[in-house]
């Protein structure tokens, strides 16, 4: 193999979004067995020569988390011991991103452990897409490529929905600022709106009100998650009741727990669009759930990153 040569490995994740990223570049993926012993032990061996190889490694750290976790950061050990020139860890969706600061007393900071684990293990760069939070980037003591799925999703829905009969909603306060750039990318003619939320424990919440008039409009729910799908759920009843024509939900990640994908079927939410940074299983697929896939995103910041080029230049 030629020193600097682009080479993907997959873990097991999801192996249908790295088989797109690879068709996109026009690659196979590095031929490597990623399973586990009789005991549950997880087994890497790598069968392609890799050495002096620029090596990016695709796996979301989504459920069973632990599990996929330990895939990525043994794979990224297997390699280092192989002598490849550089590791970018791909990671859709980061696990454990929820858990970016204490809420109280003697709880850890999860998030920056799993950092630390990958930048140990190897791994000299990491590419992901919608952190929850921005300042994980800074867990980081590597380089960090934060990706955006707005673009993709607010494009999707543009194409469907005229800005001056829609209003983009931030389901809670911390979605302000991921709702206003969606807002800026469809059309600035959409009025805006917020929900204010408590959350009393974790997957737990409680709407309390709304800023802002969607009266006669559809309307547009935008998040980064989707787990237990309360959230939108609620959120989209307070806007049926305040006037709203339609409700439509997107968000980046699908993590879709126990129940929610029959929740938000049965819901007033008309189409919730997400993409596939984490595989969606055959039973958790339902009528009112599209599917957009981050493959060609992903494919063109590894070739910029395997070429030296800017990855900012992708959201101009």
């Amino acid at each position: 193999m030629q020193p600097g040569s682009l080479v993907l490995l997959s873990g097991n994740a999801n192996r249908p979004l790295a088989d797109a990223i690879a068709r996109h570049l026009h690659i196979h993926l590095c031929e490597a067995t990623v399973g586990t012993f009789s005991d549950g032990e997880i087994r890497v061996q790598i069968h392609d020569n890799v050495r002096g190889a620029d090596v990016f490694v695709i796996q979301s750290t989504s459920a069973p988390v632990n599990h996929h976790l330990m895939e990525l950061l043994i794979i990224i050990d297997a390699l280092r011991r192989a002598s490849v020139q550089r590791i970018t860890a791909v990671i859709p969706y980061f696990g454990y991103a929820r858990q970016e600061k204490k809420t109280a007393g003697r709880e850890p900071i999860s998030a920056k452990l799993v950092a630390n684990l990958m930048t140990t293990a190897g791994a000299v760069r990491v590419l992901t897409i919608d952190l929850t939070a921005r300042a994980i980037e800074g867990f980081f003591d590597i380089p960090v490529d934060h990706l955006r799925a707005g673009p993709l999703l607010a494009d999707h829905l543009r194409r469907q929905l005229p800005a001056a009969r829609t209003a983009i909603v931030a389901p809670d306060e911390g979605a302000v600022d991921r709702a206003s750039r969606f807002q800026e990318r469809f059309g600035t003619q959409s009025k805006f709106a917020i929900i204010l939320k408590h959350r009393p424990s974790p997957d737990v919440s409680e709407v309390r009100g709304m800023i802002g008039d969607v009266k006669g409009r559809a309307c547009i729910l935008v998040d980064d998650i989707v787990s237990t799908g309360s959230t939108l759920i609620q959120a989209a009843d307070i806007l049926m009741e305040q006037g709203a024509t339609e409700v439509y939900a997107a968000a980046t990640h699908a993590v879709l727990s126990q129940g929610a994908a029959e929740r938000i079927q049965d819901s007033v939410i008309t189409n919730l669009i997400v993409t596939d940074t984490i595989a969606i299983p055959a039973e958790k697929h339902f009528p009112k759930l599209t599917v957009l896939s981050v493959a060609p995103l992903l494919a063109q910041a590894i070739d910029r990153i395997e070429t030296n080029r800017s990855i900012s230049e992708l959201f101009v």
